[in-house]
């Protein structure tokens, strides 16, 4: 599936609530002409999640067009593709509902972007930051800012106010 044949068959969705356009779906090779057109459609304000898990070829321009028309999104999964802060920065201005966030392997994205997210997505319940270089003592910041946040790969707070990244069971 390419960027019109997916614009297209969101656009007659009228009702989509869930939209999962991975790199493993349909061999869906979307690029951020494609984020554009279906951030046009009508169902995007109604959309409570989107993953575009692994999408190579899409970059911060076309998550903040189809972002910044999400405003029911609660989950989102941006792991796998090359987004920076600047997609952070529009997921906080414009998710006020989000509960779950993945960042598996987006390896752009700094602590800057995650203090914003955190702070402005008061919401968010968990963040998947495996893969970045999101370096420990920002985790810390973190659970400061929000306490309940579940962090995966799971951080333990050690006697010394540091944080140690556990390993995953």
């Amino acid at each position: 599936m390419d960027d019109d044949s997916t614009a297209r068959l969101v656009r007659l969705a009228y009702n989509l609530k869930e939209l999962d356009i991975s790199r493993s779906r349909w061999g869906c090779q979307i690029t951020d002409n494609g984020l554009y057109q279906i951030s046009l459609t009508n169902c995007i304000g109604n959309l409570t999640s989107i993953s575009l898990w692994g999408m190579a070829m899409i970059t911060d321009r076309g998550v903040v067009k189809l972002i910044s028309r999400a405003s029911s999104l609660q989950h989102l999964n941006i792991g796998g593709t090359f987004i920076t802060d600047e997609s952070l920065f529009a997921i906080a201005d414009s998710c006020p509902h989000l509960k779950t966030v993945v960042l598996w392997g987006c390896r752009h994205v700094t602590e800057i972007g995650l203090r914003s997210l955190v702070n402005k997505c008061r919401k968010l319940e968990s963040i998947n930051v495996w893969g970045t270089r999101i370096p420990v003592d920002c985790f810390v910041d973190l659970l400061n800012i929000s306490p309940a946040l579940q962090i995966r790969p799971p951080v333990a707070l050690l006697n010394d106010g540091s944080a140690a990244v556990l390993p995953v069971a």
